[in-house]
């Protein structure tokens, strides 16, 4: 069973809450941002190794000696905080839903550190100058710093998409046409309704009559 690649929810927000208390009382910044470079840096490992990330995830495998084993790989490369946080996920068989909670933890120390990751998404390449384009309105708007990362979605057919934490503005052209047929859909919907409607009542007059 790899690793549970899945957004962050109540729990994960917990785990990543009291971490980066951990963090704030024990070093503040710094320590935020050693202890989430490690921890990203753990993940990477894990995502390309799929032996280390079926020993990080796996319930067959018995806490105590993965504890072990968590000491002998990380002891002295990774800070005490980072290496406790790992072995308190493990005691407590949480460690495959470390993506989650790193997550979680992400976006605390961006908002911390008064930084905003957005993610734009294009049908195709941009160049570096539109990227910034896009980063410096979007800062200027939100009064934060903006670190924009380019994806490239086939799916969309013009415009842009924008994703930042659990927001989407959306405007690309997909979106937009998929709009215009859903209207027209009701509205023509309406009008059928609406001929049915003046038909009964012709129908009925005629009868009355």
């Amino acid at each position: 069973m790899p690793l549970l690649e899945t957004p962050p929810d109540a729990l994960s927000d917990i785990y990543a809450t009291s971490l980066f208390e951990v963090c704030q009382s024990s070093g503040g910044d710094t320590a935020i941002e050693e202890t989430l470079d490690e921890l990203t840096t753990i993940l990477e490992l894990a995502r390309k190794d799929a032996a280390f990330n079926e020993f990080l995830a796996s319930r067959v495998l018995a806490s105590n000696s993965r504890a072990e084993s968590l000491r002998t790989v990380f002891e002295g490369k990774i800070s005490t905080r980072t290496l406790t946080f790992l072995l308190l996920l493990n005691e407590k068989e949480r460690l495959g839903h470390l993506p989650a909670m790193v997550q979680a933890f992400h976006a605390k120390a961006q908002d911390a550190f008064g930084r905003l990751e957005v993610d734009v998404h294009t049908a195709g390449p941009i160049s570096s100058a539109d990227l910034d384009a896009v980063r410096d309105r979007l800062a200027k708007a939100l009064g934060k710093e903006v670190v924009a990362h380019h994806r490239s979605d086939p799916a969309m057919i013009g415009g842009l998409k924008l994703r930042f934490g659990d927001r989407l503005v959306d405007g690309s052209i997909t979106t937009r046409l998929r709009r215009l047929r859903d209207q027209l859909d009701e509205d023509g919907a309406a009008r059928i309704r609406a001929r049915v409607g003046e038909m009964i009542d012709a129908q009925a007059q005629a009868e009355s009559d």
